[in-house]
């Protein structure tokens, strides 16, 4: 990828503006709500950095003043925000246990905001070394700044040719992102609104006393992001897949018996929730250790150097340092850090106001949580901060972290709260603690994960450090404002895996929310000793032998890997979501082979010959994401409204059959569209 121009350090332009933060407010509340859909869906967040960058050149091209680092503000400011939005990683599992009804705006707005500007905060120090001095590759952080630095290129370019005639207009993106958008838009306006296209189609037969099923959803969004992960996860989604209906299912129900007065489709769905998805647990809570252990050495050792690197270069950048290297001031970060953590002891106390303890015995609780939220919340950041550099924002663990905070903190608990755990309704209220704990070092995590790569992008294309750095916190401020009354909607319109908010819903619309299941799952093993264990175990033992496979694939075969932790999601995932995940990765796979056969035809180098084409290909899929994403949380607004789960239907029951066969076609349709317009590129 070519390196990005920098503007140089004693060159100042308009970094902050009033009109890059508005804009970058309204791109937040785009991409946070998206996310929180997606990720409640399939447990799957995307990265926003370059559709929010691609969105902020075409609207401030308008301006003839506007600049790159102006537009690099605006793509911070966003990143942060959606990136924010992996606290429903965790959050939601408080609604699943009856511990709140909804979502309380001033205490999810505390959790959410205090522990992602922490997690600015903790890897200010670290963005010298981790960045600057780092060998680290940064593949979205130097992706966007490629992006702008194109953009920016484009925009000289068209201006530099305006004489007398109208200037050349650069082609930012823009239209692909719009045209992905709103052809996902009406598609599941048609499908979730209307009723008219189907959403998912099963084939269920058995073989002697085995059901098995042959499962396919037609989610736009869905195939954008399988589009997006690429063809190995998206193959060990369907490693998980077959694992899950083609020998779990089928070997629980031929050894079961099924009611008589049961269908086929009901038995085997049974089994699937009840039984199989924990084998899914087992793999997913392996993968992620795995992951984390994977990443040990190098991490210590990157963060290691990065603190020592501190102690030396610190004073040598104070004072006048130039413009791209000012951080914000040790003092400033142990100002804000303070007003933090004040929150954090608020937010904290407030959630335990209704606990049946004394007023000592709440306080005390309160700085168990906040000590823990803020320690492994600072070890987290630095190693999340590396991880991300390593191998990107989408592809680090962040449910890995939050499984490991989740049995650390619930340990602790058992530890130190035994006046709770002995109260009345203690261990529920104990449980509540631990998972509500767990969110804070999430959100620190999840931004951590993202900082250091905006950071990248910022060093690449010459911002002002602490511009950026205020940037992400306006962002994290934003997006946790948003998160709140999205997920009130989302859950009153649509429920959630075993949590209806009213009696009559549809179960097969719940969003299933696999993570925060999972850590529900977890707490309440350690609480009450009720976990499935006989299927985790299992789980846990596949998920070992994945391990080895992949290891000696990795050693044998350079491309085939089975990332472990995706074949888990693949198990855990209603059939129908993770299907179009598969086809969304494998349309990848084949228009990249497809690129290759051009590029050597022509004689050209695959990177470049295909950039322009890879390029539009990501736009489309984001778009996909946030045209449907955007329609789910507007139905869910609609129904909400309505109190009926399908107020806009103008198809009933009888047409289901014919509105399943519609929408296969569409879907086929959108994905042959989607072909052809990557390939004109080419």
């Amino acid at each position: 990828m070519t390196q990005p121009t920098r503007v140089p350090a004693e060159v100042t332009l308009p970094e902050l503006t009033f009109r890059g933060v508005l804009l970058g407010a309204l791109i937040t509340v785009i991409f946070t709500a998206s996310n929180v859909f997606l990720g409640l869906k399939v447990g799957l967040t995307f990265s926003s950095a370059i559709p929010a960058a691609v969105i902020s050149m075409s609207v401030l091209r308008l301006f003839k003043d506007a600049n790159i680092l102006e537009n690099n503000m605006v793509q911070t400011q966003a990143s942060a925000a959606g990136t924010l939005s992996a606290i429903i990683f965790i959050l939601p599992a408080l609604v699943m246990m009856g511990h709140w009804q909804g979502f309380p705006f001033w205490q999810t707005l505390g959790i959410c905001a205090a522990g992602g500007m922490l997690g600015v905060m903790f890897t200010i120090p670290l963005r010298h070394v981790m960045v600057v001095q780092s060998d680290l590759p940064y593949p979205e952080g130097v992706a966007a700044a490629e992006i702008l630095r194109v953009g920016s290129a484009e925009r000289a370019q068209g201006t530099a040719e305006e004489s007398g005639r109208e200037p050349a207009k650069a082609a930012t993106g823009m239209g692909d992102i719009v045209a992905g958008g709103l052809t996902a838009a009406v598609v599941s306006f048609a499908a979730s609104g209307l009723r008219v296209l189907g959403d998912s189609v099963s084939g269920w037969f058995a073989l002697g006393g085995a059901v098995f099923r042959l499962p396919m959803g037609f989610s736009l969004a869905l195939l954008g992001a399988g589009y997006l992960i690429g063809i190995v996860a998206g193959l060990a989604m369907l490693t998980g897949l077959v694992i899950s209906w083609g020998i779990a299912v089928p070997i629980l129900s031929a050894m079961g018996d099924m009611p008589a007065d049961m269908s086929l489709a009901t038995y085997a769905t049974g089994l699937w929730a009840s039984q199989v998805r924990f084998i899914g647990a087992g793999v997913i809570g392996v993968g992620a250790i795995w992951t984390l252990a994977t990443l040990f050495m190098p991490m210590a050792r990157g963060v290691k150097a990065s603190f020592s690197a501190l102690t030396k270069a610190g004073a040598a950048r104070a004072g006048q340092a130039p413009r791209t290297e000012r951080d914000l001031s040790a003092g400033w970060i142990s100002v804000v850090t303070l007003v933090l953590v004040a929150v954090l002891v608020v937010t904290f106390q407030v959630f335990l106001a209704d606990a049946p303890l004394s007023a000592a015995a709440i306080w005390k609780l309160v700085a168990y949580a906040v000590l823990f939220a803020f320690v492994f919340g600072f070890l987290v950041a630095a190693a999340c901060g590396y991880m991300a550099g390593l191998v990107g924002t989408s592809t680090s663990p962040i449910s890995g972290v939050g499984i490991v905070a989740i049995v650390l903190v619930s340990l602790l608990m058992l530890v130190l709260g035994g006046e709770l755990l002995a109260a009345q309704n203690g261990v529920q209220m104990t449980i509540a603690l631990a998972i509500f704990s767990t969110s804070a070092v999430v959100a620190v995590a999840s931004i951590s994960n993202d900082n250091l790569q905006d950071l990248k992008t910022g060093w690449l294309v010459g911002a002002t450090p602490w511009r950026q750095q205020v940037a992400l916190l306006i962002g994290c401020v934003l997006g946790a404002a948003v998160i709140s009354p999205v997920l009130e909607l989302l859950y009153n319109a649509y429920g959630f895996a075993d949590a209806m908010p009213r009696e009559g819903m549809d179960p097969s619309q719940a969003l299933s929310a696999p993570q925060a299941t999972l850590m529900l799952a977890i707490a309440r093993g350690i609480f009450t000793h009720q976990l499935n264990w006989t299927m985790i175990l299992i789980g846990m033992a596949v998920g070992v032998g994945l391990i080895v496979v992949d290891e000696i694939l990795k050693r044998t075969c350079k491309v085939a890997r089975i990332p472990v932790l995706a074949v888990g999601i693949g198990i855990y995932l209603p059939p129908t979501v993770a299907a179009p995940i598969v086809v969304g990765a494998l349309l990848a796979w084949l228009l990249e082979r497809a690129l290759r056969r051009r590029a050597a035809a022509a004689g050209k180098d695959y990177e470049s010959f295909a950039d322009a084409a890879n390029r539009r290909g990501v736009l489309i899929a984001s778009g996909l994401i946030v045209g449907e994403s955007l329609v789910g949380v507007l139905m869910a607004a609609i129904i909400g409204a309505a109190g009926t789960e399908a107020p806009l239907a103008i198809a009933g029951e009888e047409f289901a059959r014919t509105a399943s066969f519609l929408g296969l076609a569409v879907f086929v349709l959108v994905a042959m569209l989607f072909w052809r317009r990557v390939l004109k590129l080419a």
